[in-house]
């Protein structure tokens, strides 16, 4: 595996933004309603990311130390203004559907993560590929929620019904609580099932790179890195 498509593997898979790091949870959790929200939301996110941390890489040589932050935020807005004007003229359904949730991509901890993690310590190309493996991860992680949200509140997945005629929609899974209960029960999985996660502990000693416990006085990755 080459370190461009270790990029994109890592981002989807070993350290899903969403899955493994709980990063973006509040866009996650507003936005999947259905499985189409969360695909707009993820694509869109995708884009905003490939695009930061290509350009925030150009440009890490120039950005002065002490206003580092501000900069990328200017980057990342200017992207996202552009991204939210594109999908008012073109996808105006969806882009009413996802509201403020748009703009508000500015602020996901993910991007600025990547970008001030990875972005400004590596160069475009790469940079580029890690954005899309994290963008991919994300949109994965969404469509994922907001399938089992549609499937059970609505008995359809991308609006296409699944269900049988006589099924009675549990409604209260497209509304606030549902998102909760669907990453609960999602997050309780991996734990079962020993997969690497943030609340699972997996961070702990060799797989400190994987996922993050949360545990950082005593986490053998930092300790390493001092």
């Amino acid at each position: 595996m080459n370190k461009y498509t270790e990029r994109l593997y890592n981002g989807i898979w070993k350290e899903n933004p969403i899955f493994v790091q709980m990063l973006g949870l509040c866009p996650t959790l507003a936005v999947t309603t259905s499985a189409m929200n969360g695909l707009g939301m993820g694509l869109s996110s995708t884009v905003v990311l490939v695009a930061a941390n290509f350009i925030i890489s150009l440009m890490r040589s120039i950005i002065p130390g002490r206003v580092r932050l501000p900069g990328e935020i200017v980057v990342v807005a200017s992207l996202v203004t552009i991204v939210d004007m594109l999908m008012e003229g073109f996808t105006p359904d969806l882009y009413s559907a996802l509201g403020i949730y748009i703009p508000l991509i500015v602020v996901n901890c993910v991007i600025l993560g990547r970008a001030e993690a990875f972005a400004m310590k590596n160069k475009p190309i790469i940079s580029a590929f890690d954005g899309a493996g994290m963008g991919l991860g994300f949109t994965f992680a969404l469509v994922c929620i907001g399938a089992v949200r549609e499937l059970l509140g609505a008995g359809s997945i991308f609006g296409v019904a699944i269900m049988p005629a006589s099924y009675q929609p549990i409604s209260i899974f497209i509304l606030a609580p549902g998102a909760f209960f669907v990453l609960a029960c999602l997050t309780a999985l991996q734990n079962k099932l020993k997969m690497p996660s943030a609340t699972n502990g997996s961070a702990k000693g060799k797989k400190a790179k994987t996922a993050c416990c949360g545990d950082c006085a005593n986490c053998a990755e930092s300790k390493t890195e001092e």
